[in-house]
Order: C-alpha cells, then structure tokens, then sequence
C-alpha cells in the first residue's frame, strides 16, 4: 500500500474544507506549520481523515488524529498505520 504524502494530505485537506492560502506555501516548512495556523480548525481535521480513509481503504482512529497538530505529525502518524495493515 502507498505512503501518503504531503500532497495527498494538501488533495485531502482541499477536498474536505477548501482551499486555505498558507497551503500553496510550497516550503518544506510547511510540515511543522500547525493545521490551526495554516486555516483549518479540528473539525476539518475531522473531515480531511474521512478523505485520508477512503483514499487509502484504511481505518483511523478519530480520537488520535484529533490530536494531530501539525502535516508532519498526522503524515507520520497516518503511514505508520499504513504499516500497520499491511
């Protein structure tokens, strides 16, 4: 099964709450920028997982990617599960 990546993870956000500006920063920084400041609230959060769910036919846990703050952490997160289902 495929890793996700920052660009399926920015696909998913989109898709889930819209477009936010601070998204098409294109830096590597971007990673370390908490979803709150780049524009999305935890129930986009919420949304963007569902969209996460369906792309990779996986199941997460809401509770633990709630607590997800930052693209970095929910990617590490979400590809260790990944590792997990295999």
């Amino acid at each position: 099964m495929k890793e996700l990546t920052l660009d399926d993870l920015k696909g998913a956000l989109r898709a889930a709450a819209g477009e936010a500006e601070t998204l098409e920063d294109g830096s590597a920084d971007l990673l370390e920028v908490p979803f709150s400041e780049l524009g999305y609230d935890s129930l986009a959060v919420m949304e963007t997982t569902a969209q996460v769910e369906r792309m990779l036919g996986i199941e997460l846990p809401e509770e633990e990617t709630a607590e997800l703050k930052t693209p970095r952490e929910y990617l590490e997160f979400v590809n260790a599960r990944i590792g997990e289902t295999v």
